[in-house]
Order: C-alpha cells, then sequence, then structure tokens
C-alpha cells in the first residue's frame, strides 16, 4: 500500500505563545480594550488557529481588512460577542450588505461609505477613521462624516487614527500625530472610545493607550521595536525537509543561473522550501537555515519549490528538518537581512504550506 504523505514545507504555529504575547499586550494596554489584528489570514498564521486562541484568553474586539475576511471571521468564531472591525470600510452595497447580516463594524473614510450602508438600512455602528499625518487612508473632515452619520442613523462607535512612524520612537511625526489626534477627539467625538496605537504604538507612547489598541505584528512575535524588547514569543516556526543529499566536487556550480560555485568538494542538502512556499528568493546566497545547533548557509538561487543548504561538516540526513525562521532564528534578523519587515515573510507564506498547531506536553 502506498500512504499519501504531505510535502515537508510547515508552517508551525504554537497557540502557547500567542497566549502569552497576548496577555503580555494586554499588562502593557493598562486599561485600554485589545483589537486584535488578524487580517490577512492572521498575518499569514492562519486565522483559524489564531482567532478561537485570542477568543478563549478573553479578547472580543477584532480587526480585519474587509467584509469578506470580517464574514469569514464570525462563520468561524459562531458568535456574535465578538465585535469585528473592517479596518479597510466597504467598497459596493454587497460589502454593507455583509456588514449587516454579519455584524460588522466598518472603520469609514469617505461618504461614499455612508452612502452605501444607508442604501442597504445599515443601523450598526462604525468607527471613524481620521488621518492625522500618514496620508495613507483617513478622512480630512470628521466633523462632516460625523455629520452624515447621524443624518443616516448610524451610530459612531469611536474615533481612530494610524502612526506612521511608531517603530522609531524619536520620529517627530509622532507626537504631531499624536497632538492631532487628541484635537480632533476632543472637537469630533468628546465622550466615545479613542484608538491610536498599534504594536509599536504601545512600546513607544504607551501614555496614549486610550480607550483600545490594535495590536498586529506583536501577537505573533515579533519585537515591534527593535531596542525595547517586550518578551514576546515567536508564534511561527517556519521548517522545510530534506529531499536528498549530494556530494558535488570544487568548481561544481548551484542552482538556476549558476551564481554559486563549490570552492572545494562539499556536502549540499536539497530542501522542500522555495519561493513559491514563502521564502524569499532574495534569501539567495546570503540566508541561513538552523539545524542541530548550527547555522547553514544558503547557496544557489532559491528555487520555487526547493533550496539548497551547505550541510559539508553537518550530521544531517534525508528526511531531517530544518528551520528557516522562528525558534532559532528570529523572523526580525531573517527580514532584516534583506532589508523587508517580518510582516512580508509572515504574510508571504504559500497557500501550499501545512500550517500546523504544536501543543506542548
Amino acid at each position: 500500500m502506498i500512504h499519501q504523505m504531505n510535502r515537508p514545507a510547515i508552517a508551525h504555529i504554537y497557540p502557547e505563545h500567542l497566549r502569552h504575547n497576548y496577555r503580555l499586550l494586554k499588562q502593557h494596554a493598562g486599561k485600554a480594550d485589545i483589537m486584535a489584528i488578524v487580517k490577512a489570514n492572521a498575518y499569514g498564521h492562519g486565522i483559524e488557529l489564531v482567532a478561537p486562541v485570542l477568543f478563549d484568553e478573553g479578547c472580543r474586539l477584532f480587526g480585519v481588512t474587509d467584509a469578506a475576511e470580517g464574514r469569514q471571521l464570525r462563520l468561524l468564531l459562531k458568535t456574535e460577542k465578538a465585535e469585528i472591525t473592517l479596518l479597510s470600510g466597504i467598497f459596493d452595497r454587497q460589502d454593507a450588505r455583509m456588514a449587516i447580516d454579519k455584524h460588522l463594524t466598518p472603520a469609514i473614510t469617505e461618504p461614499v461609505q455612508v452612502e452605501l450602508l444607508h442604501m442597504e438600512n445599515f443601523r450598526g455602528s462604525v468607527w471613524l477613521k481620521v488621518d492625522t499625518g500618514m496620508n495613507r487612508l483617513g478622512t480630512s473632515d470628521a466633523k462632516a462624516l460625523t455629520r452624515q452619520c447621524q443624518k443616516a442613523g448610524i451610530k459612531v462607535r469611536g474615533i481612530m487614527s494610524h502612526l506612521a512612524c511608531a517603530d522609531m520612537p524619536e520620529h517627530l511625526l509622532n507626537k504631531q500625530q499624536a497632538n492631532a489626534f487628541t484635537i480632533l477627539r476632543r472637537e469630533v467625538t468628546p465622550n466615545l472610545p479613542a484608538s491610536l496605537l498599534n504594536s509599536a504604538g504601545m512600546v513607544s507612547m504607551p501614555e496614549y493607550c486610550l480607550d483600545v489598541v490594535r495590536p498586529g505584528i506583536a501577537l505573533y512575535g515579533s519585537e515591534p521595536v527593535a531596542d525595547q524588547p517586550l518578551g514576546l514569543k515567536p508564534v511561527m516556526q517556519l521548517t522545510g525537509g530534506v529531499m536528498q543529499i549530494r556530494d558535488i566536487p570544487a568548481g561544481a556550480q548551484v542552482s538556476y543561473g549558476a551564481t554559486y560555485t563549490a570552492d572545494s568538494s562539499m556536502r549540499i542538502a536539497v530542501v522542500s522550501t522555495g519561493y513559491a512556499d514563502g521564502l524569499p528568493r532574495r534569501l539567495s546566497n546570503r540566508g541561513y537555515a538552523f539545524f542541530a545547533g548550527q547555522k547553514l548557509d544558503i547557496v544557489g538561487r532559491v528555487c520555487m519549490d526547493y533550496t539548497m543548504l551547505d550541510v559539508t561538516d553537518v550530521e544531517i540526513k534525508q528526511g531531517d528538518t530544518v528551520e528557516f525562521w522562528g525558534t532559532h532564528i528570529r523572523a526580525n534578523d531573517v527580514a532584516r537581512s534583506i532589508d523587508t519587515i517580518s510582516y512580508t515573510l509572515f504574510t508571504g507564506i504559500g497557500a501550499r504550506v501545512q500550517r500546523i498547531a504544536e501543543y506542548s506536553g
């Protein structure tokens, strides 16, 4: 009998690390409620593995990108006790209907969004999303948007904005944005909840926790401010399986483009993880993996399905597992080595990668 085997490219997800991170962030939030940001499939970790754990920990506020993600989360949690905020608001009447059907809370920035909700007879609540200097998404006329909501019979849940440079505590824009937000809050929604801080903001500007904080990356174990670690634990460990060990002679070249040439005879391991799985191609000839206490250099270009490692002096065999980031190699360090951020690593994990919850004991 032939047994079906799954390809060994695995994102191991550690629920207990998620619980640890949530509890730590609760301490830092003080009296503020936590809106757990689980958009983009919980930053690539698998929303079905993440959201129920957070709900079990007592989290009742969640942030997603749009109505489709909101619907998915509502069906997953199977309860109306969770408040689900659509951080990008709504895009059309179908979204407005979904917001009604699934009791979702849009964050609105444009009059047309209020019109769409009104056309569908929406009677829920919305967040006002205001721009305070990031110049990304947010209304520039919160007063007019508030009046429009009142005329349409739509309740305003609160006011929120987003910091552009919270991971750089000394940046002048942080204080400018906080001051602008304070003024807007006082003038537009003085008696309603306010939310300004993301993960980094909770570290660099804790005095602005206000009523609701919105941690994302910190939940998943990446320290949001490099030189002010909170003690977070990585929730994801990305691993691949060794498919083949090859002995190659001096002068042999490895992978596409022949960008790596062996200086002397060496052994390489071909691993079942490539850029289609989310391992960045930019790690070619510069990244490494971890196995049995040792870092193994990536040699040659990362391929769609495979990556080659230098295992010349390592006791390793076909079927062994190597780590690309997680427990022994921090995702932040991998990201920094290729001038990106851990967000892109996590959200880049391919759909074909198994996401498996790992429990201790």
